[in-house]
């Protein structure tokens, strides 16, 4: 028997590349995903981006949002503090049973921010991951955020990564509950890329910290 006929579900990575979808449908969708699977449900990696949206994590103080005009606040089941999503922005958002990948929840945060910290690391640009508030910091500026959800073993939500991203929004909050946290993207460090590129670089980086064989990873 063949190294291919041998693999399971289990092993198997199943990426999907969404485009543009609404933030809430595609929450419920995460939410439905995660209690409906067993043990032999693959794991999934949803790349997609939004429309203008705010959200607000479990213990999110809504003292954060300080003037959202027209863009809708939404309250989710996710760690963390209010964020913007947006056009521009690539979402990254990993459907991942734990336990039998191995991973704890901090091993799936520094995956996530270790990813994004070698994409950069290509083109030369220094980026790092702090502890005490995860995401990806270039200098004094954030480029990605993280906040996760784990149910029955499982993970939802994920990483946010500007690409390039309109900037006044983040004017409207303290992004991650932080007064005067200045974001960036990738264009304005220097990389023209679209999503559907980033996406593509940063995948290898990505499953190969999570302990996921190329040869694992299938489209959706």
């Amino acid at each position: 028997m063949s190294l291919a006929a041998k693999k399971t579900a289990g092993d198997t990575l199943i990426v999907r590349e969404l485009g543009l979808q609404d933030y809430e449908p595609l929450w419920r969708r995460m939410q439905a995903f995660t209690n409906a699977r067993d043990g032999d449900t693959a794991d999934e990696l949803w790349f997609t981006e939004h429309p203008p949206v705010f959200t607000l994590g479990v213990n999110a103080g809504r003292e954060h949002l300080l003037a959202t005009g027209d863009i809708p606040v939404v309250q989710i089941d996710r760690g963390g503090e209010v964020t913007y999503h947006g056009p521009g922005q690539l979402m990254i958002y990993p459907l991942v049973d734990l336990r039998r990948r191995g991973l704890g929840v901090r091993g799936l945060v520094t995956a996530l921010e270790d990813s994004v910290v070698a994409l950069l690391a290509e083109h030369d640009i220094r980026a790092r991951a702090k502890k005490d508030a995860p995401g990806v910091y270039v200098d004094d500026t954030k480029v990605a955020s993280v906040g996760l959800r784990i149910r029955r073993g499982s993970s939802f939500h994920g990483m946010a990564l500007n690409v390039d991203v309109e900037m006044e929004p983040f004017s409207r909050i303290n992004p991650c509950g932080y007064q005067g946290l200045e974001m960036t993207d990738l264009k304005r460090l220097g990389i023209d890329a679209t999503l559907t590129e980033v996406s593509r670089r940063l995948l290898p980086h990505l499953t190969g910290r999570m302990g996921i064989p190329a040869d694992a990873v299938e489209p959706g």
